[in-house]
């Protein structure tokens, strides 16, 4: 089942076009990874699904109702969690309440305090966060940070997870730790689009890349067609295979 849909999606800033034209679709179940150079718009299309930015034109329709326009509230309680490529956490609270309050503010409004709570004990087991839940959220590092925000976007009981960059500037330990969560993620029924400059992630666990270039999509395709594509190669992935070379 198509789960998301983008139809001509543009954003433009002043006269810059961020994004143009982009349609794009994730069906449920999928695992599907957005990548492109600095600047070529990943974030800011996942900002246009999520209802951060407005459209300059196009639509988003998630399960075949439409979404453009919405606020990110209103999309979140659709079903559509995000993680952010800057870090959005509330830092002097604590882990706990990071979680708890996603549990009363997503989906499942009108959750039991007690179930709240038990969610968010077995959300923080999920992501493997092992500090103590009174640690404020400011004082996790890097890595844990990013496993509290996934369990945060989690608990708003999501059936499409928009992931940005969840494995920047992690160790490779932590991105082999990274990639199991996303494919644990997906086993618990959530659908994953993620933006992602770490390859050796994209190319293992994605079904299928939608690769974009100065706003405008040059590819999609399975992970291996993607990375022989030589357009792809060309703006993006070269500098990355000579380098792994």
């Amino acid at each position: 089942m198509q789960l998301l849909e983008g139809r001509k999606v543009t954003k433009t800033f002043g006269g810059l076009a961020a994004v143009f034209g982009v349609n794009f679709h994730i069906d449920q179940g999928e695992i599907v990874g957005l990548i492109g150079p600095n600047g070529a718009g990943k974030t800011t299309l996942f900002n246009l699904i999520s209802g951060a930015y407005p459209m300059t034109s196009g639509g988003a329709f998630f399960k075949g109702e439409e979404i453009t326009g919405l606020k990110p509230n209103q999309i979140c309680r659709c079903g559509i969690a995000r993680t952010f490529q800057l870090i959005k956490l509330f830092p002097e609270m604590t882990v706990f309440e990071n979680v708890f309050l996603a549990c009363l503010s997503g989906r499942l409004r009108g959750i039991k305090r007690s179930d709240a709570e038990r969610r968010t004990e077995e959300l923080l087991q999920f992501v493997g966060l092992s500090v103590e839940p009174t640690t404020p959220a400011g004082e996790l590092t890097l890595a844990n940070q990013k496993r509290l925000e996934v369990a945060r976007g989690l608990a708003t009981g999501p059936e499409l997870i928009l992931l940005d960059e969840l494995m920047a500037g992690l160790n490779s330990s932590e991105v082999t730790q990274s990639m199991d969560l996303v494919k644990r993620i997906r086993e618990r029924g959530i659908t994953v689009f993620m933006i992602e400059h770490v390859m050796k992630a994209i190319m293992s666990v994605c079904d299928r890349i939608m690769v974009l270039d100065h706003g405008v999509k040059i590819a999609e395709g399975i992970p291996k067609a993607i990375s022989t594509d030589k357009k792809v190669i060309e703006v993006y992935l070269g500098d990355q295979h000579h380098a792994e070379g």
